[in-house]
């Protein structure tokens, strides 16, 4: 490992901080609030009761997340190196927002959270099942992120320090235009700009923005059920997911500097990921379903390790392997929580 103040800040997220709220539930709860396991959709107003009920029917753990924080924290840990990363989100000024603050500081990742006054901070529902896991998040706080924030001294200091970014899809439903702010940044200045399809939702109801945003990515995430959806958005006539992250990895680029790059995770099924008109494919670590606690955070854990090993310039099997073994060591676990180190070599 290189000396740690050259990589001092080196990666930078944006999103939405959430605290999970985690409980194994039960089917009747599921058809009661009308919610699908492998999926993540924004709480409507049907859902609002939800995450009482679960703290009074079920057994609940707090836990602090939201897809790009779980991705930052999970690259921190892997890289072992204090102020490796930053994270940029909106919290509220009350009991769960010092519980995310205090738990970013124990990660190690030095966050800069826009605070809002009159919002409470976001929550998530993670319900699980049989180790599946469904997403209900109420964003209050983290809707309220604004691009003025990102544009403090302070703060855009942040983003001139760092040389990669990673931004999920979930923050285009808050603030397009602090990604694009970002985006363009890491394009005149041949940074690294990375994202991820996040949830089916994005792909359907936020196309234009995504469209938008993917013109500057360097790196796009997905897993399966998303390749599929953003495919059936834009009319392509196949559900072959090597086909889509192919047809991903070719779509325009605001900056040619270097192509583009698609990873798909399809849970225990290999890793897909396109490059320079090729598809490679990488086997996961196959884990026994007794070992499965819960799936919350795979996806999350898969990116910040594969981030931490892109960030030390190794190879793209490297990266994807680091990925694996992060979503192996999250799946074991609740929520996506880690132990004191990794075991990586």
């Amino acid at each position: 490992m290189a000396s740690s103040s050259s990589y001092d800040g080196v990666l930078l997220g944006m999103g939405n901080p959430l605290l999970d709220i985690s409980a194994i539930v039960d089917d009747e709860f599921m058809q009661k609030y009308d919610i699908t396991l492998n999926n993540a959709i924004l709480a409507e107003d049907k859902h609002k009761p939800m995450f009482e009920e679960m703290g009074e029917k079920f057994n609940v753990e707090y836990i602090a997340g939201g897809a790009t924080q779980n991705s930052i924290k999970v690259a921190q840990w892997m890289l072992q190196v204090p102020g490796a990363t930053s994270y940029i989100g909106c919290i509220g000024k009350d009991k769960f927002g010092e519980e995310m603050k205090k738990n970013a500081k124990l990660a190690g990742v030095n966050v800069h959270y826009y605070e809002d006054e009159t919002t409470a901070t976001g929550t998530c529902a993670v319900c699980v099942i049989g180790g599946e896991r469904s997403l209900v998040a109420n964003l209050s706080a983290a809707n309220c992120y604004k691009s003025e924030h990102l544009k403090k001294p302070e703060n855009w200091a942040l983003v001139e320090k760092a040389k990669y970014f990673y931004i999920a899809g979930f923050f285009l439903t808050v603030s397009p235009e602090s990604i694009q702010l970002v985006a363009e940044h890491a394009a005149a200045n041949n940074k690294i700009f990375t994202m991820n399809l996040s949830a089916p939702f994005i792909c359907e109801f936020f196309r234009d923005v995504q469209e938008k945003a993917l013109a500057y990515t360097d790196f796009v995430f997905g897993n399966e059920t998303e390749a599929r959806t953003f495919a059936k958005v834009h009319g392509w006539e196949t559900d072959n997911v090597e086909e889509i992250a192919l047809k991903i990895s070719e779509w325009p680029k605001a900056s040619e500097t270097r192509k583009r790059i698609t990873v798909i995770t399809q849970g225990a099924d290999p890793v897909c990921v396109a490059e320079d008109g090729k598809v490679k494919t990488f086997p996961v670590i196959l884990l026994p379903k007794e070992k499965l606690v819960d799936t919350n955070g795979a996806g999350d854990a898969f990116v910040g390790g594969f981030l931490s090993q892109l960030i030390l310039e190794k190879p793209i099997e490297e990266c994807v392997r680091a990925g694996c073994y992060a979503a192996n060591v999250i799946i074991q676990r609740s929520g996506c929580t880690y132990p004191e180190k990794p075991d990586f070599h």
